[in-house]
């Protein structure tokens, strides 16, 4: 294990070679989207989406974070568990899923040495597509990096997974076939930084015979029992709002269609209540409390060794706190995107009070990995990675680079990097899906 450490952290911080290739990117996207103007926008859209360097990760730590992502399904299964969260979720959380899980789970991670830290919990998270194109742009820079990059046969099988995946919702769902026509969800969609990645999707179901539209919520209307926009009748929307619990005037159609189960949603508004409220954090690394919900002591030990010890922040516990912050990471429970969160040592005094008025958590700082990107600056960008499962196996890992407190997506010569290990190269020759 130290030795795959080692080698992983020697890469980050010696190879300079560039893995991403430019041409290869311009090619794929045009493959994708079918149309070069709208490869004009992605680079116009997301300058930084794309890092020109692989991170490297060691095996092992690959192995703990698909252990903590089945850990914490098994949690999430126990009634005692759903009871307790649901009874304090908004009321539309206690409407099932109808059997569907909920697509793109994204399991963020930090990485340091040996140690893995689960960071926070999101049920929209984006990106998947965007690495997908990323794959289909890599170049192996060394003999040492040959058996690591992934070819186009397993991008193009993690790809119809994708594809699978939403059709598998549907079927959970209670419906025959296939969704004939997928509306992909979010506010002002074109003004959003992912809008590109929306295209791609879009594309993708296109090529696989269903029909997808991008709308915003509030051109969405409920009527003769179905939910429409325009004169398509909608089968499944593919979720990608932040209005998690569909409560602004702009959702009421969706929200409508989902209460009387006249659509399939996902991921949809009980998935976010299960897993993606931070306060859950607080419970999933308290060893005491998984014990009064009956998780085995195994999983247990495993959690609390990897959830970094987390707990509400209160005016009662403002003083300690505040004594305590340089070594704590201050977060909405609510937040999205690493909005309104701070780390400690970075934190006024005004900001302080915003946070105690305000519902927030404290999370003990587990330190981001590193990755030299460059041999003539001696400040290593920080990485972060991107665990994206379904019904509690990873899909794809993807690493984000940034400077800053938190991952930004505004960081020349950062974005999405591919994750790359030795795993690929001994146990799932490259296949970079085969991680869990």
């Amino acid at each position: 294990m130290f030795a795959d450490l080692r080698a992983s952290d020697r890469l980050n911080h010696a190879c300079f070679c560039l893995t991403l290739d430019q041409a290869a990117l311009d090619r794929a996207l045009d493959a994708e989207l079918g149309d070069p103007r709208l490869t004009a926008l992605v680079r116009e859209r997301c300058p930084y989406a794309f890092a020109a360097q692989p991170v490297f990760v060691g095996a092992a730590q690959l192995r703990r974070i698909g252990e903590v992502v089945r850990a914490i399904e098994s949690v999430v299964a126990l009634p005692a568990y759903r009871n307790q969260v649901l009874a304090a979720a908004p009321d539309i959380a206690r409407v099932g899923g109808g059997g569907a899980k909920g697509v793109f789970f994204g399991y963020d991670f930090h990485v340091h040495g040996s140690a893995v830290g689960l960071i926070e919990i999101n049920t929209n998270a984006g990106g998947a597509m965007l690495n997908a194109v990323l794959a289909r742009a890599q170049r192996s820079c060394c003999p040492e990096v040959d058996a690591m990059v992934p070819t186009r046969a397993g991008v193009d099988a993690f790809e119809r997974r994708m594809v699978d995946m939403f059709r598998r919702e549907w079927q959970l769902a209670g419906r025959a076939g296939s969704p004939a026509t997928v509306a992909i969800v979010d506010e002002a969609p074109e003004s959003q930084y992912l809008y590109p990645e929306f295209l791609l999707f879009q594309a993708l179901f296109a090529r696989h015979g269903i029909r997808a539209v991008i709308a915003d919520p509030a051109a969405l209307e409920w009527r003769e029992g179905k939910l429409w926009h325009g004169e398509a009748a909608i089968d499944l929307v593919y979720n990608r709002l932040t209005d998690f619990y569909l409560e602004q005037p702009a959702s009421a159609a969706l929200r409508q269609a989902w209460v009387e189960q006249g659509v399939v949603v996902t991921p949809h508004p009980q998935a976010h209540a299960l897993y993606a409220d931070k306060r859950h954090l607080a419970l999933l690394g308290d060893a005491g409390r998984l014990q009064a919900l009956g998780v085995p002591e195994p999983t247990r030990k495993l959690l609390v060794e990897n959830v970094p010890r987390t707990e509400l922040v209160t005016p009662e516990a403002g003083d300690r706190l505040w004594a305590a912050r340089r070594g704590l990471f201050f977060k909405p429970f609510a937040g999205y995107g690493s909005r309104a969160a701070y780390r400690g040592d970075k934190l006024t005094r005004r900001v302080w009070q915003e946070i105690l008025a305000g519902d927030y958590i404290a999370q003990a700082i587990v330190q981001p990995g590193e990755r030299q990107v460059d041999p003539s600056d001696a400040q290593p960008m920080k990485f972060d990675l991107r665990a994206y499962t379904y019904d509690g196996e990873v899909q794809w890992l993807a690493a984000r680079l940034y400077q800053g407190q938190t991952t930004n997506f505004r960081t020349p010569g950062g974005g999405f990097a591919p994750v790359y290990s030795m795993m690929d190269a001994l146990a799932c020759p490259r296949d970079p899906a085969g991680i869990a």
